[in-house]
């Protein structure tokens, strides 16, 4: 192949490399230009927003709370900038693996610290606010479960009411059998008549008992209902979020105190106890029977009343022993929490401003990585090719303007060098030419023509 065939061939493979790096050179170049400006921007932005989050924890309200927000938010936002300025600088300029590795672990444990001084605060700050509301949605949804179970133990304590007037019924319609000599076949209110009386009255007692709690837990649970609305309302209610907490937090006090005012107005314990009072406090008043035959049968009357009383004490005591066993409402306590807290516990449903704020922190690592890769090409270009390839215009204009500087200098050199030597030969000569002229006069008389 000729050298026109050669030349006419187009540029080679280290040619086409050269030229790439140059440009991205050239792009660089530019970029350098406003990447530190927009670095900046990045940090101070984050330093205004850390500034809102830390704001947020501080105690107090004064100079000093925001003297001490702004040292912490210049800080981190020096700290941002000096960070990924060392990384951006360093990180591409590694060429062996295990510097790169080292520059690499430095750089995330930069990262996590940037995130444990900053991101979180961050997030707070856009979005504390909303997750305080959303500490107060959960508080409510507590408050209302423990309250409807709380009010349906109660309706269940409630509906033993039907069991104790079904057996109050029944002793009552016993007694008045007794009154006509029905069970002992002997009219009149004797001692039968007497006992039958008793339970009763007691369990008609113990009725009126449990109907005078039903007005009470109708109007627990409609205050605690009302309670919950007004919180509810809270939770969406435009203002600041810290004040609103103050207000919800008075009215779950009261309603903490509405649910436990439930639970005391369920009346099955009360059941429970009067059902083992049935069968173990009887009074047997004396058998009043004219003779031994009627004193015998208010005997065996008397007997198979307190077997039926037994009975219907058991079953109105393992139908209030149901109700006490039920599950119980939930302790709820609602607990103030900060911004920052709230943003920290529910952190799963606050995705999007969890990834934002960090985001904010951490594109710089980004920008690095795109240096890294294109200096690796830089240098890749620049090390398969030949140096007429990889030079530049300017670096050759450079390199011209060197060798002739080169050049003069060495024809300076030679020419001092060579200037003593010409002092020496004219010195030399005048000598010579005088004794040329003697020998010439000497031999002119001999050379003369005869």
């Amino acid at each position: 192949m000729t050298d026109d065939q050669k030349r006419t061939e187009g540029p080679t493979s280290g040619a086409r490399n050269a030229r790439m790096a140059r440009e991205l050179e050239s792009h660089l170049a530019f970029l350098d230009t406003f990447t530190g400006a927009a670095l900046g921007v990045l940090s101070v932005a984050s330093g205004i927003y850390t500034y809102l989050g830390v704001s947020s924890l501080l105690d107090g309200d004064g100079a000093m709370q925001a003297f001490a927000a702004i040292a912490y938010s210049v800080a981190v936002s020096t700290g941002i900038f000096v960070f990924w300025s060392y990384m951006m600088r360093l990180f591409p300029a590694m060429r062996t693996a295990r510097s790169r590795a080292g520059l690499l672990g430095a750089m995330g444990l930069g990262s996590l610290a940037i995130i444990a001084m900053s991101s979180w605060l961050n997030a707070a700050a856009l979005a504390g606010a909303a997750a305080v509301e959303q500490h107060l949605a959960e508080t409510v949804q507590d408050y209302q479960a423990a309250l409807e179970r709380s009010h349906e133990i109660a309706l269940s304590a409630q509906g033993l009411e039907r069991d104790v007037a079904r057996a109050q019924q029944s002793f009552a319609d016993l007694s008045e059998q007794e009154a006509d000599g029905g069970l002992s076949g002997f009219a009149g209110r004797g001692a039968v008549f007497r006992v039958l009386r008793q339970k009763s009255q007691e369990l008609s007692a113990l009725q009126e008992q449990i109907a005078q709690q039903g007005p009470l837990v109708d109007a627990a649970f409609t205050e605690g209902n009302a309670l919950l609305s007004e919180m509810r309302a809270l939770t969406v209610e435009p203002g600041p979020v810290q004040a609103r907490s103050v207000e919800f937090s008075e009215k779950a006090v009261r309603l903490a105190g509405i649910v436990a005012e439930l639970r005391q107005l369920s009346v099955a314990p009360l059941v429970a106890r009067a059902a083992q009072d049935l069968s173990a406090s009887v009074v047997l008043p004396e058998l009043d029977g004219t003779n031994e035959a009627m004193r015998g049968a208010q005997g065996a009357t008397i007997t198979s009343v307190l077997n039926v009383l037994a009975q219907r004490a058991t079953t109105l005591e393992a139908a209030a022993q149901e109700v006490v066993q039920m599950e119980p409402a939930a302790e709820v306590e609602y607990t103030p929490v900060s911004a920052a807290d709230a943003v920290i516990l529910y952190a799963g449903n606050f995705v999007p401003s969890w990834a934002g704020a960090i985001a904010i922190d951490l594109l710089p690592a980004v920008l690095v990585l795109i240096l890294a890769v294109t200096h690796g090409a830089i240098r890749a270009g620049r090390d398969g090719a030949p140096i007429e390839d990889r030079m530049t215009i300017a670096e050759l204009r450079a390199a011209l303007a060197a060798a002739r500087d080169v050049d003069a200098a060495l024809i300076a050199g030679r020419q001092t060098a060579q200037a003593p030597d010409l002092s020496t030969d004219h010195a030399q000569r005048p000598s010579a030419r005088a004794e040329q002229v003697p020998e010439t006069a000497q031999g002119a008389p001999s050379g003369a023509p005869k």
